[in-house]
């Protein structure tokens, strides 16, 4: 038995995205299921997790249920000490707690007035003084954890920390509304939308999940400002070059055309994570 995890809309839970990239980042196995937030009340969607009300939350191995995402990244960090969640360097890895614990708790304004929103980029947005404060102090803890604890590496203390986990989203609303940060916080940002597992969880957003009205923004919109994919589209017809999915191994019954080759697999889902961001799969490059 292993760990269940539940999560939100992948393009616009930013709770989610840090519960997920606890367990992916890090190696840990777990069983994803999906809360669709346009079907009914998400406590309701969650069978068997009382006392939990939102998402994310986890069902550990023997049954226990985490519902809060700063108490799952302790509980992994104590049940695999193993897989680093935490930095080994005690005065790093208080600092990197306080981090976390600052961000778990903090930034409301940028986190009320800039919505995560995976699928677009914008131009045009006007930061209020409130959200032009929390950017300060992101700046300001980021630049105190990169230069006493970061000798090499992109990271806040040099190698990817649950920190880290805890500002993916952060860099997600820098990048997504094109706010204006230091140098340093910019290729802080730039690390985390082109880490493969972040490239993996957006381009599952595209695949899975209605494009939600609430989130949208009366704002100009520009091209994702990460990694460009390769051009993909979903073809109905064609010649695969492989008879098994590369995720599953099962039959071929959903085609891909790519730079003019065709490539199958085992369901929509697969084809169109595949579809937004071909690169982000090793699996799939392997057969390229």
């Amino acid at each position: 038995m292993s760990y269940t995890l539940f999560i939100g809309d992948r393009t616009y839970s930013s709770w989610s995205l840090r519960g997920w990239m606890l367990f992916a980042r890090f190696g840990i196995g777990c069983e994803t299921r999906l809360v669709d937030f346009d079907t009914g009340a998400v406590a309701d969607q969650l069978p068997g997790m009382e006392p939990a009300r939102t998402v994310p939350c986890a069902r550990t191995p023997e049954g226990a249920v985490i519902w809060d995402s700063l108490a799952m990244a302790e509980e992994l960090a104590s049940r695999h000490p193993e897989a680093g969640l935490w930095p080994s360097d005690p005065a790093a890895r208080a600092t990197a707690r306080s981090l976390a614990a600052e961000m778990h708790s903090g930034f409301s304004a940028l986190r009320r007035d800039c919505p995560m929103n995976l699928r677009v980029a914008h131009s045009g947005f006007q930061p209020s003084e409130a959200v032009l404060a929390d950017l300060a102090r992101i700046e300001s803890v980021w630049a105190f954890a990169r230069e006493r604890f970061a000798a090499s590496g992109p990271w806040l203390f040099g190698a990817y920390t649950a920190a880290d986990v805890f500002f993916a989203p952060v860099a997600a609303r820098i990048a997504t509304y094109d706010l204006a940060v230091s140098e340093d916080a910019q290729a802080y940002v730039a690390a985390h939308i082109a880490d493969p597992e972040f490239r993996r969880w957006r381009a599952m957003g595209f695949a899975s999940g209605a494009v939600l009205a609430r989130y949208a923004k009366d704002l100009s919109t520009r091209p994702w400002p990460g990694p460009a994919p390769r051009l993909a589209r979903a073809v109905a017809q064609g010649t695969p070059e492989n008879d098994a999915c590369p995720y599953s191994g099962k039959p071929v019954t959903h085609l891909m055309a790519m730079e003019g080759r065709i490539f199958g697999f085992c369901n929509a889902f697969c084809r169109d994570k595949t579809v937004a961001d071909p690169k982000a799969w090793p699996r799939f490059m392997a057969l390229v």
